[in-house]
């Protein structure tokens, strides 16, 4: 937890933005794999309700009476069969009191509350639910259908939470920073274990394990798989193969919930291959070019697209396509190769506040992008950047065979790709390189003083001194 004043400082800024109303920020409950004790699933709370009440506990409300100036937390003390398996916690008084919150109600006080602003017909905002038991928990506190649970939250709330979360704080920095260097570690581990005849399983797990050692834990399931290609390629229990790539994406997430995200691509045998030198050194000099273009003032679309065309024209080169640059750009033909956008902004959630909608955290009026283009569609973010912003850099090159085969029948952006030349790298697989951008001042930096090796050399060289 941070300080108490940052909390109160959180909320009294919240009060000011939402103007009138009642919050309610829900916090999580717990996720059981088969049944109600069998805690399997970690415990995580909910992002917004930490960033505003702080507390990690299952089963509590955050509660903000703009009118009133009054906040509340809700949650009922836990008891004695608890405390025996589980041990003693704090009582909700007591988690009220360290984050500065004077009320508290136990849950059918929080009902009362809920009741009496019914009643006198007020305005009541809460954030769209992600969770089941939240949306029933809605339902049945205000006869809300789960349907219609996205359409009737609060778009003040949203653009509020939005707006304050989009902004890190110094010492949100120093969390993500603490993040990156377990992410330092998770990554250069994968890169001295992964070889020939090691499974991807074995892989991914001893990352997923780096995070849990430093009492952390993954900001979002691994990403580990010799079939880069494949945006969420989960480890499989296939074996590492001489001449093959493998694509490693994975983060943490510190113990005060704060993110990091990265991805390397390096050869399973420990060098690269010329031909996938050839890919691998657009990717990188795309990835570079973000750092040269990103900085306040600057919509992050515009980074995306000029990436875009400096990836269209270094493929142009490689033969595999073809045609005048912008308008390829402009058709989605660069999305052949690179059908995600350039980044996504980052924080306490990996896709930072992405239950917000995507649209609402990532763009604004001028910067919405267009739904209905492939490629275009999964763009992220867009709008403008302000210092304080941290988002992610994270260009690539993938060849996806049904993608290829889908194009070719259709005819689609045949104008400005050479399908002949994509056949022959359908077994290549995937190259993404990743890292997570603070936007300075004047400009921006990577989060995470020690650099995941990434340059070609940099990647054979550590490959070569440290995997045994």
């Amino acid at each position: 937890m941070f300080s108490k004043e940052t909390y109160i400082n959180r909320r009294t800024e919240l009060k000011k933005l939402v103007k009138s109303g009642l919050i309610i920020l829900f916090g999580n409950n717990e996720s059981p794999a088969n049944f109600p004790a069998n805690g399997y699933y970690p415990f995580r709370q909910d992002s917004s309700f930490l960033y505003y009440f702080g507390q990690k506990r299952d089963g509590l409300v955050g509660i903000i009476d703009v009118d009133s100036d009054t906040e509340t937390l809700a949650g009922d003390d836990i008891d004695i069969d608890d405390i025996v398996w589980y041990g003693s916690v704090a009582s909700v008084k007591d988690m009220a009191d360290a984050v500065g919150v004077a009320n508290t109600v136990d849950m059918k006080g929080f009902k009362a509350i809920c009741n009496n602003a019914l009643r006198n017909h007020r305005k009541v905002h809460f954030l769209p639910p992600y969770r089941a038991d939240i949306k029933i928990q809605i339902f049945d506190l205000f006869g809300i259908h789960p349907n219609q649970q996205k359409e009737s939250a609060s778009m003040e709330l949203i653009r509020a939470v939005v707006k304050m979360r989009s902004t890190k704080t110094q010492e949100e920095i120093d969390e993500l920073e603490r993040a990156a260097v377990i992410g330092y570690r998770m990554h250069t581990t994968a890169m001295m274990l992964a070889k020939p005849g090691v499974t991807e399983k074995f892989v991914g797990g001893q990352v997923d394990g780096i995070a849990n050692s430093y009492g952390a834990m993954v900001s979002f399931p691994t990403i580990f798989s010799q079939h880069g290609e494949i945006m969420h390629g989960n480890p499989s229990t296939a074996l590492l193969e001489e001449g093959r790539l493998a694509l490693c994406d994975a983060g943490a997430e510190t113990m005060n919930h704060y993110c990091s995200d990265n991805t390397r691509t390096f050869p399973v045998s420990g060098k690269f291959t010329q031909r996938q030198l050839d890919i691998y050194k657009v990717v990188e000099e795309c990835h570079d070019a973000a750092l040269e273009y990103a900085k306040p003032g600057v919509k992050y679309a515009d980074v995306h697209f000029a990436i875009c065309r400096i990836l269209f024209n270094r493929m142009k080169e490689l033969g595999l396509a073809k045609g005048d640059t912008d308008a390829a750009v402009a058709a989605g033909a660069h999305a052949m190769f690179l059908p995600h956008g350039l980044g996504h902004m980052m924080g306490m959630d990996v896709h930072d506040m992405e239950s917000l909608d995507q649209i609402n955290v990532g763009f604004d009026e001028e910067t919405r992008p267009d739904l209905t283009q492939f490629g275009t569609a999964s763009l992220r973010m867009g709008r403008r950047l302000e210092e304080g912003f941290v988002v992610t850099d994270e260009p690539g090159i993938y060849f996806i065979p049904a993608l290829i085969d889908e194009w070719r029948a259709k005819k689609h952006c045949a104008e400005f790709l050479n399908f002949d030349k994509l056949d022959e790298y359908k077994d290549f697989g995937g190259i993404r390189i990743e890292d997570d951008l603070l936007i300075t001042k004047d400009g921006c930096r990577f989060i995470g003083k020690d650099r995941i090796p990434y340059h070609p050399k940099d990647v054979e060289d550590f490959i070569a001194a440290n995997r045994k």
